[in-house]
């Protein structure tokens, strides 16, 4: 091994470098026998690019979060990046040749030069500088003289290695709204008060990825008094505490990607002014609201207009139950769970959604009109208007049917009980009633006509490819399979599973399925 050496800052432990291209943390500095001369023992973000824990010939030298995060690398070998100021010259620096004039002098060219930069950096309104290695202020208040109308700054996987770095900078933007802060390492200061005139006038707050607990981001918040908007995911958020004087201007935030325990949520219910929450993927499967009975409002999340529980385990119409007594959700988005309606089809569980959800202006990022929501209602009291029937129907109502269908009541108020024909019964669809006209298409053969089939919703993938190979003599290992709608003209949707059904890709009568072979 070779013993390069270079200039090391003197906190160099606990500062951020980069190292062919990948981010890491400085944990250790010193000699590693029995080699000769200066290692870095760094710790990678990415742990698969790390080699042991720190330790070497049975010697703990740092340790790390992953077995396997952390390596030696010579000093020569590492970057510690550079101040602000010089990456706001590398990404913005303008080419001022073409408007110098061939006989000014080189002194005057010079100051032209200076000035036409200077006037261009002080236009700025946004700087991105993601990605960039940016480890701290530089000199102090040249950020303030020189890119002095900055309203939003990225600062996303840079080194800067704790707040005070990131403060330092701030404290020069008075106009600085958002802040972009992702994929950093960042340790807290010791006194959180004292950075809060750097964060005065911040709205907007993305700190997605940067391996902060709900803990810390209390803790941090205290810098940050007038943030509405704040991301944090994919984080190390698991158990959410009540923010105690802080976040308490907070209009959204978004907890995504966090394996959160699902009766916390509650923690952060009430937040006077939050208007906007996702917690998709972070494995939520119930919500209770116990503070108000079914087809009553309750006192939590008063002012919470947008709701996303994307890719969840919600599995029970309980849960929707529990939404309609926000007082103020319009906007929800449930895509990509198992809510399951009696037949089966997805989308008579949008219906359904539609129907629970009385304020409801947008689902699943679709608006909904008049009509859908008067023949989603209308459809949910013919799906269970046997069952209200059964439970006293216009007489006293179970309160099981009332636990079970809170709004079913209102419906019927609003649009009358519905006539004994015109109920649906909930057994099963017969298999005729399941059966979609499909047409099959063949893009890349121009000479094979379409075939029709009528094939049940329930029929998986792969024995769709099984019958394509009956009529084709291709192998089904072979064909690549695509579905378009009318309802969606020039847009092709992938079929990638076997083990699918129909039903799972929402494919519905009259549609068309795209086959291609290799």
């Amino acid at each position: 091994m070779g013993t390069e050496t270079t200039e090391l800052p003197e906190d160099a432990v606990g500062r951020r470098v980069s190292c062919g291209g990948e981010r890491a943390t400085v944990r250790f500095v010193g000699p590693v026998p029995p080699t000769t001369g200066l290692w870095l023992g760094v710790e990678w973000d990415n742990p698969d690019r790390g080699k042991h824990d720190g330790s070497h010939e049975g010697v703990s030298y740092f340790t790390c979060r992953h077995p396997t995060g952390g390596s030696f690398v010579r000093p020569v070998k590492a970057s510690f990046g550079v101040d602000y100021l010089a990456a706001v010259r590398q990404v913005y620096e303008m080419d001022t040749e073409d408007v110098l004039s061939e006989d000014v002098s080189s002194s005057s060219s010079k100051r032209i030069k200076w000035f036409i930069k200077e006037r261009s950096f002080q236009s700025l309104t946004s700087v991105l500088l993601g990605g960039r290695e940016v480890n701290g202020c530089g000199a102090d208040g040249e950020i303030r003289k020189t890119t002095p109308n900055v309203e939003w700054l990225d600062l996303s996987g840079t080194l800067l290695s704790c707040w005070e770095d990131v403060s330092s900078i701030t404290e020069q933007l008075v106009r600085l709204e958002g802040l972009q802060l992702s994929s950093n390492r960042l340790t807290l200061p010791s006194d959180c008060l004292a950075h809060r005139h750097a964060f005065c006038s911040l709205k907007v707050l993305v700190l997605n990825s940067s391996q902060l607990t709900w803990p810390q981001i209390l803790q941090s918040a205290l810098m940050w008094p007038q943030v509405e908007d704040l991301s944090v995911e994919d984080n190390d958020i698991t158990e959410l505490q009540r923010p105690q004087g802080v976040l308490q201007s907070l209009k959204s935030l978004n907890l995504s990607r966090n394996p959160l325990e699902q009766d916390s949520v509650l923690s952060i219910s009430a937040l006077p002014r939050l208007e906007k929450l996702s917690l998709s993927n972070t494995g939520v499967s119930v919500l209770r609201l116990e503070d108000a009975a079914p087809g009553s409002q309750t006192s939590v999340f008063p002012a919470l207009k947008n709701l996303n529980l994307d890719n969840n385990n919600i599995t029970e119409w309980d849960v929707v139950n529990e939404l309609d007594k926000l007082p103020s959700l319009v906007q929800f988005s449930c895509r990509g769970n198992r809510l399951v309606s009696s037949d089966g089809n997805p989308r008579t569980a949008n219906q359904m959604l539609i129907a629970k959800l009385g304020q409801l202006v947008t689902l699943n990022s679709c608006e909904i009109h008049h009509e859908d929501r008067r023949g989603a209602e209308l459809d949910y009291i013919k799906m269970y208007g046997e069952a209200w029937l059964k439970a006293g129907g216009r007489s006293q109502i179970s309160a099981e049917f009332s636990s079970q269908h809170p709004r079913y009541q209102k419906l019927i108020d609003k649009y009358g009980a519905p006539e004994e024909g015109e109920l649906k019964k909930m057994e099963p669809s017969t298999l005729k009633n399941q059966l979609l006209k499909i047409t099959f298409v063949f893009p890349e053969d121009a000479g094979r006509k379409p075939i029709e089939k009528k094939l049940p919703a329930s029929m998986v993938v792969q024995n769709v490819k099984g019958l394509l190979y009956r009529l084709l003599k291709v192998p089904a290992a072979d064909l690549k399979l695509t579905y378009s709608s009318p309802k969606m003209v020039g847009t092709e949707f992938e079929i990638d599973s076997d083990l699918k059904t129909l039903q799972f890709y929402s494919i519905e009568d009259g549609d068309q399925v795209l086959v291609r072979w290799s």
